[in-house]
């Protein structure tokens, strides 16, 4: 078994130079730089935490066989990738994460990537490829506007597309067939006309 282990910060001076609100990653030894996710997408990441963790987290009451993290920093041999969110086998952690790592190299046995117009052809053109190579068993790629749920799994040549989902299906998908996700719980929920709305503040 083989603990999260956090690397030294070797492109941490590049990373740092980005303006505020753009997420770093380094694909093929090159600095790609893409803006924070808008409300849709942040919602949907977040609530697909909560769906899982709920259900495979043993501190949320779940069974405890999976280790979650949140937009985690992976150091993947030479890349540097940032999915929304990732996963572990709890057998494959031999130990939680240090309460100050902030870069894990043990590859994720699942990835979750939530699609925005800015970064849809990144997640599917670039980091897709990377994550196979990488060794990572499972993908998946969830579209908030389309309402969509796309499953990979990893094959010899690369990625399969096992199953899709869209709207408010309930959805048992590999790697955690036994969990019903209620995929209209990611959207953000229709509001009425009378009540008031989240605004930017620029």
């Amino acid at each position: 078994m083989t603990a999260l282990q956090h690397l030294q910060p070797t492109s941490h001076s590049l990373l740092s130079a980005l303006p505020s609100g753009w997420v770093g990653e380094i694909l093929d030894g090159e600095l790609v730089a893409s803006p924070r996710p808008s409300v849709a997408p942040a919602r949907a990441a977040f609530m697909m935490g909560v769906e899982l963790g709920e259900r495979l987290d043993k501190r949320r009451g779940g069974n405890g066989r999976w280790c979650f993290l949140r937009a985690p920093e992976l150091h993947l041999g030479e890349d540097l990738l940032v999915p929304d969110l990732a996963g572990w086998r709890r057998e494959r952690v031999a130990a939680p994460p240090e309460p100050g790592a902030g870069f894990f190299n043990l590859v994720p046995d699942w990835v979750c990537e939530v699609l925005t117009p800015a970064t849809t052809g990144l997640d599917r053109a670039r980091k897709l490829p990377l994550y196979a190579r990488a060794g990572v068993s499972f993908v998946w790629l969830v579209d908030p506007l389309a309402r969509t749920l796309e499953v990979y799994q990893r094959v010899k040549r690369g990625w399969l597309l096992t199953a899709s989902h869209e709207d408010d299906a309930l959805v048992r998908a590999e790697p955690f067939p036994s969990v019903p996700l209620e995929l209209g719980s990611l959207w953000l929920p229709d509001v009425p006309e009378e009540l008031p709305r989240l605004l930017a503040v620029p």
